[in-house]
């Protein structure tokens, strides 16, 4: 299907991207370590650095969990069940979930774009960096996650009309 493999391209180029995301969290951190036990002089930006990054890997990895099938799932009773009947239960559970994030991805963009427009800043520290980026990879985040999850209904769709196999495939 020509619009599932373009998503889970996209999908697989996200979850890379937070994959990369973790050498700056771990330089951030030894960075931070070094400072703050060798000179005796913990940096200004390192916690912000982490729990930001941190928040952009675990946003930016959603939607690749989900095609890898690493969500958390109740194996024995889907393991019990035909695949048509495992599809069903996913479109119910998908058109449910996917109006959800829609709603989300539309005010994280807004609540992002106001957190531009008036410099929103953290707060949180000395250094209290703008955080319009990090709520832009949130709305990001949610939104690979919808595109993903209208794959999976598409796939789901697809095995409920016969024209797949239980696909496994990642």
């Amino acid at each position: 299907m020509f619009w599932v493999s373009k998503i889970e391209w996209m999908t697989r180029f996200s979850g890379a991207l937070a994959a990369i995301l973790v050498l700056p969290l771990i330089g951030a951190l030894i960075i931070e370590v070094v400072s703050r036990h060798a000179f005796g002089s913990p940096t200004a930006w390192a916690y912000e650095v982490s729990y930001m990054v941190m928040g952009a890997i675990f946003m930016l990895g959603m939607a690749e969990a989900l095609r890898v099938r690493q969500h958390v799932s109740v194996d024995i009773i889907s393991g019990a069940l035909s695949a048509r009947t495992n599809a069903i239960i996913q479109v119910l559970g998908y058109l449910l979930l996917l109006p959800i994030l829609v709603w989300l991805v539309w005010e994280l963009s807004n609540y992002a774009y106001t957190a531009f427009q008036t410099k929103e800043s953290s707060g949180r520290s000395a250094w209290s960096p703008v955080v319009w980026p990090l709520f832009s990879i949130w709305c990001l985040g949610f939104f690979m996650l919808a595109l993903q999850i209208s794959a999976e209904l598409l796939k789901a769709i697809s095995i409920i009309y016969g024209n797949m196999g239980r696909s496994d495939k990642t």
